[in-house]
């Protein structure tokens, strides 16, 4: 069975309750929304408007919406970033590094200068999940690189009207 992570309330049901001011683009099954820490300038999250934890959990219909939401968003950060590339990826369970229990798929514009590597920087930050000091995916520093990714209400606001304003027609 795959461990979730354990966050409660869900900050991705707060985020598409309560602020809705992250949401970047709305459907049927999804919810396009800014991601609070900006580790890529205009990094955010394709969500389910369903609450559920893992891939495993879709229905046939949020799988394509899911992608097609994601493909949508790639397109308006080309034209809003003019990206080196486009990084796309999901977790599932605490130990491939899944922080909320509410299933997102990252869409994320890579830039020159990234300290990033070649995947993601939180895969599996938690506590015995398989990260050992020394090797390519230790933990120290995440503190300090969370910290510095953190963005204000007013930035996020400006990238999520930014975004918006280049989604395909």
């Amino acid at each position: 069975m795959i461990e979730l992570p354990i966050r409660e309330p869900c900050d991705l049901c707060v985020a598409a309750r309560e602020e809705r001011w992250k949401i970047i683009e709305e459907g049927e099954h999804t919810l396009t929304v800014i991601n609070p820490r900006q580790f890529e300038v205009g990094q955010c999250c394709v969500i389910t408007r369903r609450h559920v934890a893992t891939l495993l959990d879709l229905s046939q219909q949020e799988c394509e919406a899911v992608l097609i939401s994601a493909k949508r968003v790639a397109q308006a950060l080309v034209l809003t970033y003019r990206p080196l590339g486009i990084l796309t990826f999901q977790n599932n369970g605490v130990y491939s590094g899944q922080e909320t229990p509410h299933f997102h798929f990252h869409v994320v514009p890579r830039q020159r200068g990234s300290d990033w590597g070649v995947g993601p920087p939180q895969l599996a930050t938690f506590d015995g999940a398989g990260r050992e000091r020394g090797s390519s995916h230790e933990p120290s520093g995440d503190a300090q690189r969370r910290e510095r990714v953190q963005a204000s209400a007013k930035r996020l606001t400006e990238t999520v009207n930014l975004i918006r304003s280049n989604l395909p027609g």
